[in-house]
């Protein structure tokens, strides 16, 4: 397990990567110019006509047969989403914390629990929640200034170790580990850690590595990736 600072400066930092979203736009295509139409040429004034007598309805030619409406097309059914997560546990690292909910903060990056919640977990609102398809995600710290934080252990947890979530509804989710690994964070592999997934699982995530005193923060990222049970 590598070797942790026990005490950190007061804003103590999870810098998270691939938290910002970039739009892709299309550029305006040039239309043809439409030809100018041709002069029009004046002509004589023509005698008036004789008024025409209204024509007889043709009896060979066939009614006009109603339009038929094509019948509306049903309601897809609305998807019931799963209750919102409340806390999160894993017995193997003694883990028990309520979960914040957060997003994104000021400069687009994944918030990250902050004054007297600097210690619990968080689950970060812009991802699936836990028990939907997609990759649910949990964050928090490793230290805080208080010592040892809430995922200070999470680097040593194996496959098959488990990770609950008790959601709002009274009900919990089970997640099964499969891997742990650690990333620098100029390195974060964005896409296969938040990418989509064919199921619901789960990323844990918290600091890792060395301290860096020049920039703050940890060298690395320690990401947990588990299944649902």
């Amino acid at each position: 397990m590598p070797t942790r600072r026990a005490t950190v400066v007061a804003a103590a930092v999870l810098a998270l990567g691939g938290a910002t979203a970039v739009a892709v736009g299309l550029a305006d295509q040039d239309v043809a110019p439409v030809a100018a139409p041709a002069a029009a040429r004046p002509s004589a004034p023509s005698a008036p006509s004789a008024p025409s007598a209204p024509s007889a309805p043709d009896a060979g030619a066939p009614a006009p047969s109603p339009t038929a409406t094509a019948a509306p097309e049903p309601a897809e059914p609305a998807v019931e989403r799963a209750a919102l997560p409340e806390r999160v546990r894993i017995p193997a690292i003694d883990v028990d914390s309520q979960l914040l909910h957060l997003g994104l903060d000021a400069e687009g990056a994944i918030a990250v629990p902050s004054g007297e919640d600097i210690d619990l977990a968080a689950w970060f609102d812009g991802s699936p929640r836990p028990g939907e398809d997609g990759p649910a995600v949990i964050e928090g710290h490793v230290d805080s200034p208080n010592g040892e934080s809430v995922f200070y252990d999470l680097s040593t947890l194996e496959p098959g170790d488990e990770v609950h979530v008790d959601r709002a509804d009274g009900s919990s989710v089970t997640f099964v580990v499969e891997k742990v690994e650690a990333y620098p964070k100029d390195e974060f592999p964005t896409s296969r850690v938040y990418g989509n997934t064919d199921g619901a699982e789960l990323r844990v995530i918290t600091c890792g590595g060395d301290w860096d005193p020049s920039v703050g923060h940890y060298e690395d990222n320690t990401v947990v990736f588990a299944r649902l049970a």
